[in-house]
């Protein structure tokens, strides 16, 4: 496993537009999945009326998703091609399940846009886009899915107009070099090999290579440099009490190298220990590096001590605590107006905190990033604006420029996402 590069990859779109089948069907494919396991789960699919439904399943395996029919959390599977071991990390695309997506999505190394084919681009194509954009994404992949189902089926016509759409959206958010790509999930086309349905399709260009399939679109992503330098930061995703181990916070190492020996300090909890073991996908390892998702035993800190959202560092060099913060923001979708007071929830890495807007410094030109106004009253839907933020409880964040995986955020209100941005300039707590 070690000698391949590892990349985390996420698949984002619009529910129902078949994200969780084109990840079951290349785990399928791969032989991460045993053919008597789809062809149990095909026929407890049609037993429940959700025939089609088996491949997505090899993701969706809450039952309360089998019930409804739709994916909630976010779900980890891992997957190993010829050039890359990937961890695919399957977000959800359904409207209330957005925070766990926000999750999955800024620990991502890549983005796969699902869209499908017969429906095109709807508004959380759009939002998750934007998110994937805003969260610092680097790299982003178009798989246009069903298109067995277009009429007639593989319809050369209807890729050309849902191709259209992307790309305008695309432009629009600053994304460049985006292959897109014509599929079926459900059916495997252009998914590991060339179809035959569609011989039309000659390939597009990526990184410099053509492309057929999805996966050969994958292997040809490029592994981004890892920010070993830079301080280390776990941000801790769940914490489970493990017989005969004791308390294994989980995260995915964002920056520096975390080894067996290190002490390291949780922020904003304020507790330390050394760390007695790492593991990842079961396998125990001397050292984690940015991009492995880990599980790590610390020497006297309990399962109470530490939650989701807290930060491990290394005690000489502590993750920052934020008394107040600044920062840059884009209003994506707000019904009224943002103006001092208001308090929504804050998601960053994997914490989510109230946070009080105390001040709006200035608003700028989204084109040339000069002063449009300053100190303005409020802002609304489609202002860009830096922001005097003010945490209800502590809540580690980073300048940006420092450390990035650490310095993005998206703001949730009324279930949805109204804002997203960087943090520019931390004022620290004095812990």
């Amino acid at each position: 496993m070690a000698e391949k590069e590892h990349l985390n990859i996420v698949f984002i779109g619009h529910v129902d537009h078949g994200k969780s089948t084109t990840v079951g069907r290349l785990l399928y494919e791969h032989g991460e999945i045993d053919q008597r396991i789809i062809e149990q789960y095909r026929k407890e699919a049609e037993e429940k009326g959700k025939a089609t439904f088996e491949f997505a399943w090899v993701m969706d395996r809450l039952k309360e998703e089998r019930e409804r029919g739709v994916t909630i959390d976010v779900a980890h599977r891992k997957f190993v091609t010829d050039k890359y071991y990937f961890t695919i990390i399957d977000a959800p695309g359904h409207r209330d399940f957005v925070k766990n997506m926000i999750t999955g999505t800024s620990q991502a190394d890549a983005a796969i846009l699902i869209v499908a084919a017969p429906e095109g681009v709807m508004e959380q194509t759009k939002e998750h886009l934007f998110l994937a954009k805003t969260l610092g994404v680097p790299q982003l992949i178009v798989a246009i899915n069903k298109m067995d189902a277009t009429k007639p089926p593989y319809s050369e016509e209807r890729f050309k107009e849902v191709k259209a759409e992307v790309e305008k959206l695309l432009k629009m958010l600053g994304w460049k070099d985006v292959p897109i790509i014509p599929i079926s999930g459900y059916k495997g086309d252009n998914v590991m090999k060339p179809s035959e349905n569609m011989p039309w399709w000659k390939g597009t260009e990526f990184k410099g290579k053509k492309v057929m399939t999805l996966l050969e679109a994958l292997n040809s992503l490029e592994v981004p440099p890892k920010p070993i330098d830079k301080p280390l930061r776990v941000p801790v995703q769940d914490v489970y009490s493990i017989t005969g181990i004791g308390t294994v916070p989980v995260g995915r190492v964002e920056t520096g190298v975390l080894r067996v020996g290190d002490k390291v300090v949780f922020m904003p909890a304020n507790v330390s220990g050394e760390v007695k073991s790492i593991e990842m996908h079961h396998q125990p390892m001397k050292e984690a590096k940015p991009g492995d998702n880990i599980g790590f035993n610390v020497r006297g800190v309990g399962k109470k001590d530490i939650r989701r959202g807290d930060v491990a560092g290394h005690t000489d060099n502590p993750p920052t605590v934020a008394k107040t913060f600044t920062a840059q923001i884009v209003v994506l979708n707000h019904p009224s107006v943002i103006a001092p007071g208001y308090t929504p929830v804050f998601h960053a890495h994997t914490a989510q905190v109230a946070c009080t807007f105390e001040e709006i410094i200035k608003t700028l030109d989204p084109r040339t990033g000069s002063t449009k106004q300053e100190h303005p009253d409020f802002i609304k839907t489609g202002d860009i604006a830096i922001v005097k933020i003010r945490p209800t409880r502590p809540m580690v964040i980073e300048p940006v420029k420092e450390i990035p995986q650490l310095g993005r955020f998206a703001v949730r209100d009324m279930g949805q996402t109204v804002a997203a941005g960087q943090c520019i300039e931390v004022e620290k707590k004095q812990m």
